[in-house]
């Protein structure tokens, strides 16, 4: 059992029944009155993002955690399947739990964020950028420079960007896994 002093961002607690995690939080002393703590809580079983109160001193559970890598390996109907580098275990998360899986490309590493005491697997975190290559995008027109021109590219993982009209097939891109926007050309 922890308390409120032991609040701090990404601490998973139990809560009427599901496992959430702080995003963020404030303790808040007002001049009248007793202290609390303002939190904002994601549910990590369904994404669902909650704020909560708490009154100064009160006693939550919080759930132990671990963060483990593991690598992409292949999808299927059970779902998106995954490996421990080190002890070769493997484990099939569903659409659900990946925020893009879009941008899953064979070989891509990702944390998984596992209930400690019953091994099961909680969330996915992607990495916070993703490299991949351009296998089709529509040449761009030469003139045609007004202020952030973007046409539609596919990259090898089948999922749509909007890029620069610079940008052409066969180019490697930095995409933010978390919008899905264009960050930057990668020099091979």
């Amino acid at each position: 059992m922890a308390s409120t002093s032991d609040i701090r961002n990404g601490l998973c607690l139990n809560l009427n029944g599901d496992i959430y995690s702080i995003v963020e939080f404030l303790h808040v002393k007002p001049g009248k009155g007793n202290a609390f703590v303002r939190t904002k809580l994601k549910s990590l079983t369904t994404g669902k993002v909650v704020e909560n109160t708490f009154p100064a001193g009160h006693k939550i559970d919080d759930v132990r955690v671990e963060r483990r890598k593991y690598q992409y390996l292949y999808n299927d109907e059970n779902g998106y399947n995954f490996m421990d580098n080190e002890t070769y275990d493997q484990v099939s998360l569903s659409e659900a739990m990946l925020e893009r899986p879009d941008f899953l490309k064979e070989g891509s590493e990702i944390e998984i964020l596992f209930h400690a005491e019953k091994n099961i697997p909680l969330t996915a975190d992607m990495p916070q950028n993703i490299v991949l290559e351009v296998t089709y995008t529509e040449p761009g027109v030469r003139g045609d420079t007004a202020t952030n021109v973007t046409k539609p590219a596919t990259v090898e993982t089948g999922a749509e960007v909007k890029v620069p009209i610079f940008i052409n097939q066969g180019d490697k891109i930095k995409i933010d896994t978390k919008t899905g926007a264009y960050l930057e050309r990668v020099k091979a």
